[in-house]
């Protein structure tokens, strides 16, 4: 039995027609995010893959072949290259300063457009409608949840007393009832004295929000200053 799985000129243009669409679908959102990877970006990239499979098809010449004569042909090769390639662009996507990190959710869409663009250009459309709609919602629906996430932050709080100030397990009481867990704790003692602690929290708010605790230490006889610095402030994954 011989089997005919050439590629068409109908075929080409409605492969590639479904990758534009569907890079721009994806592209649409992160473009409105103001994403550094656009509409334009994800197009090119999801057409791009899509291309690279058809050119697959078409330099795989089965017409007329028997089903046993393709018993050894390694089907994931060429999709597995085009993956590893597109890594270097996900890789430049991220950017990386201090304790900030951006770009981790672009890199994973970069990649995941590629996949799409892989699928419709092998020609199949179900699966790749699939992969866009779950994308989609994902990008779309599913960023409106994490606000309501309680996440875990951490910050470094510095405290500089008189001598005569509070004792360092009444500073400790004040941040552990405020709900706050101190995981590190170091006390400087000279003409003044400095404590320094690392609390651990979990919250809907963002670290960069002054906390009540700070507030309530301020209200503390003896306390001469205090420096609140988030660990996690300006942490992002898009």
């Amino acid at each position: 039995m011989s089997v005919d799985s050439t590629v068409s000129t109908a075929d080409i243009l409605l492969r590639l027609a479904a990758a534009v669409a569907a890079g721009a679908i994806i592209g649409f959102d992160r473009g409105t995010r103001g994403r550094i990877a656009g509409l334009r970006t994800m197009i090119l990239v999801c057409v791009a893959a899509a291309g690279a499979m058809i050119e697959a098809n078409l330099l795989l010449s089965v017409h007329g072949r028997s089903e046993s004569a393709f018993s050894v042909m390694d089907t994931l090769r060429f999709p597995l290259g085009v993956l590893s390639g597109i890594g270097f662009i996900g890789a430049g996507a991220i950017l990386k300063r201090g304790d900030m990190v951006m770009g981790v959710t672009t890199a994973a869409t970069l990649w995941m457009v590629t996949v799409i663009g892989l699928i419709l250009g092998a020609g199949y459309f179900l699966l790749g409608g699939a992969t866009v709609a779950i994308t989609f919602v994902v990008l779309a629906l599913v960023v409106k949840l994490e606000p309501l996430m309680h996440r875990q932050h951490q910050a470094e709080l510095t405290v500089e007393l008189r001598a005569e100030g509070p004792t360092m397990e009444r500073l400790r009481s004040i941040v552990t009832d405020a709900g706050y867990r101190v995981t590190t704790l170091a006390l400087t003692e000279s003409d003044k004295r400095r404590l320094r602690c690392r609390v651990t929290w979990r919250s809907r708010r963002t670290p960069n929000d002054i906390p009540p605790v700070v507030v309530r230490l301020r209200q503390e006889q003896g306390v001469l200053s205090i420096d609140w610095q988030p660990i996690d402030a300006g942490q992002h994954s898009d």
